[in-house]
């Protein structure tokens, strides 16, 4: 097996500018702190349609990544992967925050920009697919997403899907009871 070299979490993390902002917002509608029953039977349903193994809504913050909804399969729990608390310079979240559109790794391998992260060698993933979670005030709050420890071909359909999963799942978080949801 081949092993990439991280060339420095600089070039491998986006600069994320809205950081702050986006840290004040999760507190507003209290999310990205704490697991999340209903978030977890989310995640579940982005596995179960996408056929992933894998499957989390993941809230971004200054310093680190929080899996507030989260799906593994029966073999993952024994591996610790995936966490429900990453750093920011690991996995491809991130990117999908500061891009502000979807990313579709078929093998994130093929990507030099992408395979030096720590994923890859610490947790084995192999492809990944995002979509930004945006709030009615145009805020990215996070992403749902799917990964899965072989290549894969997401196509234009897995992408529509997560896509679609996204979007929803912004519906379904305004529409809770709360502090600051609109």
């Amino acid at each position: 097996m081949t092993r990439y070299e991280s060339t420095g979490h600089l070039l491998l993390t986006p600069v994320d500018r809205e950081a702050p902002a986006r840290a004040v917002r999760l507190r507003e509608m209290d999310l990205g702190e704490r697991e999340d029953p209903e978030l977890d039977d989310f995640a579940r349903r982005v596995a179960r349609t996408l056929e992933a193994p894998y499957a989390g809504v993941n809230f971004v913050g200054e310093e680190r990544q929080f899996f507030a909804g989260l799906h593994h399969g029966p073999d993952a729990a024994a591996s610790g992967y995936p966490a429900r608390v990453l750093p920011r310079d690991h996995g491809y979240c991130p990117h999908v925050v500061v891009r502000r559109r979807a990313l579709v790794l078929e093998d994130v391998r093929d990507f030099a920009r992408f395979a030096g992260n720590a994923v890859v060698d610490e947790s084995g993933v192999r492809s990944y697919l995002g979509a930004p979670l945006t709030d009615r005030r145009g805020f990215v709050l996070g992403t749902v997403c799917a990964v899965d420890v072989v290549p894969r071909r997401w196509g234009t359909q897995g992408l529509a899907t997560v896509k679609a999963l996204a979007a929803e799942l912004a519906e379904l978080l305004h529409a809770r009871p709360g502090p600051h949801r609109g």
